[in-house]
């Protein structure tokens, strides 16, 4: 649909399938996982914030990490389901920009706090007998706000710059609202708004090689250190690089997807790979994290096991 120069008042989703019947599957295997994601995530973070033994900088980044999961998939799956049962896969601009919002913030506090957990898993392992004093309780409540204030400010000047453009156009590829695809709309320059988006990009791509020196750094310590050492490693970093992998592949192909031709993939792979950032690190960070730290098995045990005992 072509429009002449001008704020359009909606959007339209063009990326949704006709599935017919079907949908009402997808409607329930999309509520199942919301219910699962915001279930584990509740748990954990009740977990943390209740168990004084747990109110150590890991485990409040871990918090930071789960509050951030259920910021995220609040933006995004409640919004599915009603668009999954519906017909017309319209959104109105107001409301399209107000999800960009919750969607951009979520990535970027997702990627700048497991950078935070590279940098204490890296103290912690490198430099264990200081590890209290360069890591104070201040310390940790200051990176915590940093994590979350850094994207607060940023995405919002990213919107400010998105919202006034003037549009050709009101069709967006994807099942959901997304910042790239609105400027690509624009009739005119759109040059401050790709300066900025480079400039935000390479922000995060210095938070990549920070993670990639940190964990350097705690390889070496691993090569050269006590198989104690190496375990230590092996059960605190596992987890946090699998987080990393997993949350990295999903926001790298959805970048691509959105700046480069892809028409060569099914659509419903696209949309699948397009959601994957968004929907399985919040579902299997609780899980991981959940499984593998046995200080945080122990108390949802124990958590459980008092719950069951009121009824």
């Amino acid at each position: 649909m072509m429009m002449n120069s001008t704020q359009v008042p909606y959007f339209i989703l063009a990326a949704y399938i006709d599935t017919g019947l079907f949908k009402y599957i997808c409607f329930v295997i999309i509520m199942s996982l919301y219910v699962v994601i915001v279930g584990s995530n509740v748990l954990l973070i009740v977990v943390i914030c209740m168990n004084r033994s747990l109110h150590e900088p890991m485990y409040l980044f871990l918090c930071s990490l789960f509050v951030n999961e259920l910021f995220g998939s609040t933006g995004l799956f409640p919004f599915l389901l009603v668009q999954i049962l519906s017909d017309i896969h319209t959104v109105s601009a107001p409301f399209c920009f107000l999800q960009i919002f919750f969607v951009y913030t979520y990535g970027s506090i997702e990627f700048t706090n497991l950078a935070v957990m590279s940098y204490d898993r890296y103290l912690a392992i490198c430099y264990p007998l200081q590890y209290n004093t360069l890591m104070p309780h201040q310390k940790t409540a200051l990176l915590i706000a940093l994590t979350w204030l850094y994207p607060f400010i940023a995405i919002p000047v990213l919107l400010s710059l998105s919202v006034p453009l003037q549009l050709c156009g009101n069709i967006i590829n994807k099942v959901y609202c997304d910042n790239y695809s609105v400027v690509k709309l624009a009739c005119y320059d759109t040059t401050v708004n790709n300066i900025y988006g480079l400039t935000y990009t390479t922000s995060l791509i210095s938070v990549v090689v920070f993670i990639i020196y940190s964990y350097v750094r705690i390889l070496r310590v691993c090569f050269s250190g006590s198989k104690q050492t190496r375990q230590k490693a092996v059960s605190t970093c596992t987890p946090h690089l699998a987080s990393l992998l997993n949350f990295s592949f999903g926001a790298s192909f959805d970048i691509l997807q959105s700046r480069f031709n892809m028409n060569g993939v099914p659509n419903i792979l696209r949309i699948f790979l397009s959601l994957y950032f968004l929907t399985c690190p919040p579902l299997f960070n609780p899980l991981m994290y959940g499984l593998n730290l046995s200080k945080i098995r122990v108390s949802c045990k124990n958590l459980i096991s008092n719950m069951s005992s009121w009824y």
